[in-house]
């Protein structure tokens, strides 16, 4: 048993041995050197620096970077360090040298360097700078004077992207009630590779403000244009909705929302749509393209009205926040029997009118016009038809006479007749 006992000693104290030189802290390094700064573009900062003096030459130097408030913490063997940063307030960048990327080794000491904002009153900046990107065609920049700034202060605004060669100068500068506005044109078509962000910069152009800095990223700050319905109808009790979407987007990276406004049932609904595919056999024509959407349960008989609006999502952009506006609202098609039933009763009516009319024209005449009465006629009418009756009377007097006449003799000759005898 004494012999295992100190096998396992020395097993022990070889591997304590090679773990304690494992383990044990690495070497502090000493700080890097001729720590600078400056500025490109508009708000491009870069940092350089030199390696340490006096570096182990067993170790493989690492620096560790990062702002005051340690965040965007980076460990890189470059010696220099690019961010995008707005430089509206003073900024500073700590770096430190050691030799390996674990984040828990202590570095070397650090070292600092700030870059100021430029000079001017704070108060003279402008506010409120804002920037969206409308349909990935032109980009609309606003923003409010400053507090300490003349109320005739002409604004200028730059700015630039890595697609540029130099910084540009908006020319379209207006105002929009209290706010001052500019747009510049700025396309991206779906297949290209822009991604890249957006310096802005405004200041004046007698150099009495303070500039303001502003960064708008390629993924966000992106407001769609509004989509257009192509077709409403009605299929089984649903209403089935068509749209094609604003060019320079693909269906995946939108969010759709669709409201339906019934005037008669004085109901509002509205749909969410992540998701919206014409597969459905119910959606006819060309669907090349086109966004599809079953509303359910929606009464075919009452007049109902589609609008639709969009935005980005989050699986394309990084900003799903900018609604786009309304599109133009549609009303659904009338019912087809409403059609058919007008067509077939509209000529029945007119027919029967024309027969009427036709029927009581000659009535309505007499009744609007009478005729006039020919006195002449009258009279004549009156004493013809009396002189008739008389010589009726006359003519019927002589008839019962001869009668009587023909009679009395009849009855003599057979008097007489008896008397012979």
């Amino acid at each position: 048993m004494e012999r295992p006992a100190r096998l396992y000693g020395l097993w022990a104290l070889l591997f304590c041995a090679g773990g304690g030189g494992l383990a044990a802290p690495a070497e502090t390094q000493p700080p890097v050197t001729n720590l600078s700064v400056s500025v490109e573009n508009l708000c491009t900062v870069t940092w350089t620096w030199n390696p340490p003096e006096g570096a182990s030459p067993n170790c493989s130097l690492w620096y560790l970077s990062h702002f005051g408030n340690k965040q965007d913490k980076k460990i890189t063997p470059e010696t220099h360090r690019s961010e995008e940063v707005p430089l509206n307030e003073r900024i500073c960048l700590q770096v430190g040298s050691q030799c390996s990327t674990n984040e828990s080794e202590k570095p070397s000491i650090l070292v600092e360097k700030c870059i100021s904002p430029p000079e001017g009153d704070p108060e003279s900046a402008v506010t409120e700078l804002q920037c969206v990107w409308h349909n990935l065609r032109y980009m609309k920049c606003t923003w409010l004077p400053g507090r300490n700034t003349s109320p005739d202060t002409n604004y200028t605004l730059y700015y630039w992207h890595s697609s540029l060669g130099q910084i540009l100068q908006c020319e379209n500068i207006y105002r929009e009630d209290q706010h001052i506005a500019c747009s510049f044109a700025l396309t991206k078509v779906k297949d290209s590779n822009f991604d890249s962000s957006v310096q802005i910069m405004v200041k004046d152009n007698a150099g009495k403000i303070r500039p303001a800095f502003s960064i708008v990223p390629s993924s966000s700050h992106v407001k769609p244009d509004p989509p257009h319905i192509k077709s409403l109808s009605f299929q089984n009790g649903d209403l089935y909705v068509q749209w094609k979407n604003p060019q320079n987007f693909y269906s995946r990276c939108l969010s759709y929302q669709v409201e339906v406004n019934n005037t008669q049932a004085k109901t509002h609904d509205i749909f969410y749509v992540e998701e919206a595919k014409c597969q459905n056999s119910e959606f006819e024509g060309n669907l090349e393209g086109m966004i599809c959407f079953m509303v359910p349960g929606v009464l075919p008989d009452t007049l109902n009205t589609v609008r639709i609006r969009v935005k980005t999502n989050k699986l394309c952009y990084e900003d799903d926040k900018l609604w786009s506006n309304w599109s133009q609202a549609m009303s659904q098609k009338a019912n087809p029997t409403f059609y058919i039933t007008t067509l077939l009763i509209i000529p029945v009516i007119v027919a029967a009118a024309i027969i009427v009319l036709l029927l009581y024209l000659k009535r309505l005449k007499i009744i609007i016009f009478p005729p006039i009465p020919d006195p002449g006629k009258i009279f004549k009418e009156m004493f013809g038809d009396q002189n008739d009756d008389t010589l009726h009377w006359k003519k019927y007097d002589i008839y019962e006479k001869q009668t009587k006449e023909e009679t009395d003799s009849v009855v003599l000759i057979e008097s007489l007749k008896r008397a012979a005898q």
